[in-house]
């Protein structure tokens, strides 16, 4: 009976893995299932083969003010060309990328059921974000929430100041974990160590295998942990039978 329960729960285990090596989270502009785009637009394109935004979503994370969000880039004065760029394609990998199932977690929010907890960087990522930024303003830390949208778009609260972006984020560090609510953890893992998912890349995902990596882990620590607790059931069944 134990050996059957145990092969059960394993075979549901690796079953459950697969789906999230390879899903879309439940949010705003998300698809229900990923799968080829051939038309994404700019730096979206990389998730072509196999991506949960549309066309029309990767279009707009393009633009300013897009509707996606409304979101005003422009808060504290017009954002650098190269600041802007790396929010692209931080909207990019949000929208597109079907590989985020590790550190999806389920939320309570208007807008979305899932959302992205921990996704950990890679160092060139964290870095290059925040060198092309650090001469940019921004009057918030957590740009998830907090704002003035009594407009309609994103304002500063009246009890904020724009300040230079290495007031707000003195690392690339502090950036990275709390500009959208610890969606994303800073690590010192290069792009070549296959432990860090890559914002910018060209040709195949690089992702896939990063995803794979962490989802083994969990696998292997929910196995282990599932057989040391048969073990004590069965030791307590067999001392209860004698």
């Amino acid at each position: 009976m134990w050996v059957v329960l145990a092969l059960l729960l394993a075979l549901s285990s690796g079953a459950l893995s697969q789906v999230k090596l390879n899903e879309c989270m439940d949010a705003k502009h998300h698809k229900k299932d990923p799968g080829p785009e051939g038309e994404l637009y700019l730096q979206c394109a990389p998730w072509s083969d196999n991506a949960c935004c549309t066309a029309n979503t990767s279009t707009e994370a393009h633009e300013d003010n897009s509707y996606l969000y409304n979101f005003n880039w422009n808060h504290c004065g017009v954002m650098s060309a190269k600041c802007k760029s790396h929010f692209t394609q931080d909207t990019c990998f949000y929208e597109c990328s079907p590989h985020l199932g590790p550190w999806i977690q389920k939320v309570d929010q208007t807008w979305r059921k899932e959302r992205i907890l921990d996704v950990p960087l890679c160092k060139e990522d964290s870095h290059g974000w925040w060198e092309d930024c650090k001469n940019d303003f921004t009057c918030k830390t957590d740009w998830h929430k907090g704002w003035d949208w009594s407009s309609g778009i994103n304002k500063c609260p009246e009890d904020s100041k724009c300040r230079k972006w290495t007031e707000v984020y003195p690392t690339p560090k502090s950036m990275c974990e709390q500009i959208w609510s610890n969606s994303y953890l800073y690590t010192t893992h290069s792009k070549t160590s296959g432990r860090c998912m890559q914002l910018w890349f060209t040709g195949k995902n690089p992702n896939t295998q990063v995803a794979e990596y962490y989802l083994n882990n969990a696998q292997q620590h929910q196995s282990f942990t599932l057989t040391t607790l048969l073990l004590l059931a069965l030791a307590s069944f067999s001392v209860l039978m004698y």
